[in-house]
């Protein structure tokens, strides 16, 4: 049974509660906008592990919040990666504890996996041009999604006729374009597409809810509670 610590207590915040509560957990700490002052060391002492998804503006803020008490944190925040290397750094280091993943759905990392192994397979016989789309509910902060950009980069590292992306409208040579949607309660859908003159290859994930999310937040909480350093989905699910 772990003592976990919530913060970030919003939709997300609820699920990976209830998800928790399910598995013998208890939740011994819920950080919101309302009490940002109670996350302190004091405070997060009282836990295991600490659970992060809030706002591109406050993650930084909060992982260290939860270094400087030496708590290992699982965030699954998106749309703040020019400081997230930063903390991945200082996990690696000795500095704190990080489980970071842009998405924790486990059919979603299945995904990234049948991404790479096709973008290989392509990029040796050239001829196709890969695009991206994905929705999301209305609420959501960041665009595109961090999902999207983890799926872009899976594909640039295969294929070398590509080095990044573009978030549609705008465009770029040799950037993967990335359409960004928001309609409605989407939970989560991503759409990746291999188009030639010859023919089109579709994948597609798509989110039932947010339980799969939560899910996977919690079983990392428990990868991570007796471990050091910084961890992956990878790491995990052994996908590799």
């Amino acid at each position: 049974m772990l003592r976990i610590a919530l913060i970030g207590y919003g939709k997300m915040g609820h699920e990976v509660e209830a998800i928790a509560l399910e598995r013998g957990h208890t939740i011994v700490l819920r950080i919101d906008k309302d009490n940002i002052n109670d996350l302190n060391t004091e405070n997060l002492k009282k836990s295991d592990v600490a659970i992060e998804f809030t706002s591109p503006s406050t993650a930084m803020q909060n992982i260290q919040a939860c270094f400087d008490a030496g708590i290992p944190v699982v965030s699954g925040t998106t749309g703040w990666n020019n400081q997230l290397e930063i903390m991945v750094n200082k996990a690696r280091n000795g500095e704190g504890t990080l489980f970071y993943a842009s998405n924790f759905s486990i059919g979603v990392n299945i995904f990234f996996k049948l991404n790479n192994y096709i973008a290989s397979i392509l990029d040796r016989i050239g001829m196709y041009q890969p695009s991206i789309t994905e929705i999301h509910h209305t609420q959501k902060l960041d665009a595109p999604s961090g999902t999207a950009i983890t799926i872009a980069n899976t594909l640039c590292n295969q294929m070398k006729a590509y080095e990044g992306w573009s978030l549609i409208p705008d465009s770029a040579e040799r950037k993967i374009p990335i359409e960004a949607i928001r309609e409605g309660q989407v939970p989560g859908t991503h759409i990746v597409t291999f188009t030639s003159e010859q023919d089109i290859i579709t994948l597609k994930h798509e989110a039932k809810s947010r339980r799969g999310f939560a899910l996977g937040a919690v079983l990392a909480a428990e990868f991570l509670s007796s471990r050091k350093g910084f961890y992956s989905m990878d790491d995990l699910l052994k996908l590799d």
